[in-house]
């Protein structure tokens, strides 16, 4: 079996739910697994630290899971059009596996979770995007060959799979955004395990 890391950040659990849809998407693929890990707050006092281990849901993300997986599916809620903070500062911390190579080749895709349908998924997809190519990831979107791309009046794009939790933050996908979470991963899982073929 080959793991393909699910790494995601969820502040209200729309990212989570994605997240393990995708990894479903994956699971659905003989031969490839997933592997769902998060990222830890980042705390505005310098002195505060996290917990070795979360309280809850997937544990923290080492720099071994990037080294171990054939593919990447990363997840974050918008940030005014950008990716949150815990995601940023894990990635910043990425140097050494910039450095190695571990990333090159690997193939990635993105997905995020708004309040709002106009609240900043496209470009907070495209942020993300920008520093799996620093790493030489292959980054790919969902293709419009997925009906739901088309006819969704929820969250999904071409860029990657997103969800609009709405005002009061509602964590459930809709049909159509399970749908096209489930194919992204699948879609991932399937393009991994040819690209690691010797």
């Amino acid at each position: 079996m080959h793991d393909i890391l699910v790494l995601y950040y969820s502040h209200r659990g729309s990212v989570r739910a994605l997240a393990e849809r995708i990894a479903r998407g994956i699971a659905s693929v003989p031969g490839a697994q997933p592997r769902l890990r998060t990222v830890p707050r980042v705390s505005t006092v310098c002195e505060a630290t996290a917990a070795a281990i979360p309280d809850a849901g997937a544990p923290y993300v080492e720099a071994s899971d990037l080294d171990e997986c054939i593919g990447l599916a990363l997840g974050s809620p918008v940030r005014f059009g950008n990716m949150a903070a815990p995601m940023k500062y894990f990635w910043d911390s990425t140097l050494a596996a910039w450095q190695n190579g571990t990333l090159v080749g690997k193939p990635a895709c993105i997905f995020t979770s708004s309040g709002s349908q106009h609240g900043g998924n496209e470009a907070t997809l495209l942020s993300m995007s920008l520093p799996l190519m620093h790493h030489g990831m292959l980054v790919m979107g969902l293709p419009f060959t997925e009906p739901d791309l088309s006819h969704s009046r929820q969250g999904g794009t071409p860029y990657g799979a997103s969800h609009v939790a709405g005002p009061d933050g509602n964590p459930a996908l809709s049909d159509s955004e399970s749908r096209l979470a489930f194919a992204q991963g699948r879609r991932l899982a399937n393009i991994a395990l040819k690209l690691s073929r010797p």
